[in-house]
């Protein structure tokens, strides 16, 4: 990923241009919904209600008075809200970055969490799914540690939680397999601390010399554990199998939930107990693992987040976009360098990092470029850069000359930053992919336009450096991605 700059807080300056402006938000009772990298306008008098004589004056202090208290929050999903009027009413104008999630917001009337706010991926949730079982589940939602929303999410598809729960107890069945308890316990020899009254006085003369009765540690599997963590497994199955289709996604996690139950199938699920769970949320040794493997069984007891499966309030997650994006470019690149025998670094593990040395040291600036993926080959290097933008789209539609000056402006940062990361290799052919993504629909279009690879080459001190401007889909099947992919690439390759 390249380093650049976050978008932070909520200041006071213009709110950014390149984003598409989408129908206003949808309300959930206290709670809005928002979609990622738009703006959108909340009716402030209609969301926060107002009193008094002015009641448009007690709106708009009421929606600064929420920004203000909620500026913290805001600024960790990386929303930032403006005041401001529309046709004379007061409304709230935000602007949403790369990141989906859910928060909950303090109210300014009852200083209690009484509103929330969602956002969701511009992506439909069955590509992001695909994605994620795809990737191996290598970036899953954070779950925050927030208030909970006033009302769960009906709409957010049950594995969103699910893939955090199910993973978080096969750590938890990892950790926990055996510990020392207390035993008490008939054994043929002296064993720990023996009852030397009751043996004496009720076993020897009847004449039982090799039944001892001893109290010793002994190393056994903690059962009412593996028990909760087995009937979790089974609700968080059924609560996925009672959901619309949810495509690949679900049935990986399906399948997830079976082998946990297939490894406890000797220890019969039990809901916990209230006092059992509260035991186990002080655990004084249990450590993170076991920390978050117990809130997932908590979860799961009280229905939170479960798609709406009840009517109790949700869980506060967030999910970086642009974070998951190029773990799906990363899965593409991996595909590509098993098809044509390549090398793999990857920017994830830090791999292809490229050192910036500044003399002097301390009036430097940027530290290091960091290319997503890069594929190297004898005499090619293949430099792979994700970029979870709509330039890809904006172009192909309004045409280099009628796109937005901003867009253009990002898009020779983005082109001269590939140019950047190609120069710093040795080889004789050197391609760079600037990776968009796409609904799927829209990528089987661009297929048979063939504009879904546009290419552009620069013939150089006896190389030849080619960029091209990949459009995939955010989702679908792996396989026919890459094999378009490299049909396009294959000029190149040859």
């Amino acid at each position: 990923m390249d380093q650049r700059g976050r978008r932070r807080g909520l200041g006071r300056r213009p709110l950014p241009t390149h984003y598409d402006r989408l129908p206003g938000a949808r309300a959930q009772f206290g709670t809005q919904v928002l979609v990622d990298s738009s703006i959108a306008t909340v009716p402030a008098r209609a969301w926060l209600g107002a009193s008094g004589r002015d009641l448009a004056a007690d709106a708009e202090r009421r929606a600064e008075d929420l920004l203000r208290m909620n500026r913290g929050v805001l600024r960790d999903m990386q929303v930032e809200g403006q005041v401001m009027r529309v046709r004379g009413e007061p409304a709230i104008k935000f602007a949403t970055s790369t990141r989906i999630g859910a928060i909950p917001l303090v109210s300014p009337i009852s200083g209690r969490p009484d509103f929330g706010l969602v956002v969701e991926p511009r992506f439909s949730w069955t590509g992001l799914g695909d994605v994620l079982a795809t990737t191996g589940f290598r970036v899953l939602p954070d779950l925050l540690p927030l208030a909970e929303l006033p009302q769960s999410e009906r709409h957010i598809p049950p594995w969103v939680l699910a893939s955090v729960v199910l993973f978080r107890l096969e750590r938890l069945l990892e950790q926990s397999a055996r510990r020392f308890v207390i035993t008490e316990a008939e054994t043929p020899v002296p064993k720990g601390t023996v009852d030397w009254t009751k043996y004496s006085t009720q076993r020897m003369p009847v004449g039982q010399f090799l039944t001892v009765p001893s109290r010793f540690p002994d190393l056994r599997d903690d059962e009412p554990l593996r028990a909760a963590i087995h009937w979790t497994a089974k609700r968080q199955k059924e609560a996925l199998l009672a959901a619309p289709s949810g495509g690949l996604i679900a049935r990986r996690l399906i399948g997830l939930a079976d082998r946990l139950i297939a490894r406890l199938s000797g220890v019969p699920p039990r809901r916990p107990t209230p006092q059992l769970l509260q035991h186990w949320k002080t655990h004084p040794l249990g450590g993170r693992v076991y920390a978050e493997g117990v809130d997932a069984i908590e979860w799961t007891i009280d229905e939170r987040g479960l798609a709406g499966l009840s009517d109790l309030s949700g869980l506060a997650w967030r999910l970086d976009m642009e974070t998951f994006f190029e773990a799906w470019t990363e899965c593409i690149a991996e595909a590509i360098a098993l098809r044509i025998g390549a090398t793999l670094k990857v920017g994830r593990r830090g791999d292809t990092r490229i050192r910036l040395n500044w003399r002097p040291s301390f009036a430097g600036s940027l530290q290091s470029l960091l290319p997503d993926a890069v594929l190297l080959r004898e005499g090619l290097v293949i430099v792979l850069d994700a970029k979870y933008k709509r330039h890809a789209r904006d172009i192909m539609r309004l045409g280099w000359r009628d796109t937005p000056e901003v867009v253009r402006e990002q898009h020779r940062y983005d082109l001269h930053q590939m140019l950047a990361y190609l120069g710093v290799y040795e080889a004789e052919r050197h391609i760079g992919l600037l990776v968009y993504p796409c609904e799927l629909d829209e990528w089987a279009e661009l297929v048979d336009r063939g504009l879904d690879l546009v290419t552009a080459q620069v013939q150089s001190r006896g190389r030849t450096t080619s960029v091209a401007r990949v459009s995939v889909p955010f989702g679908g099947p792996l396989d026919r991605v890459v094999d378009r992919l490299l049909s396009g690439l294959s000029p190149m390759l040859s």
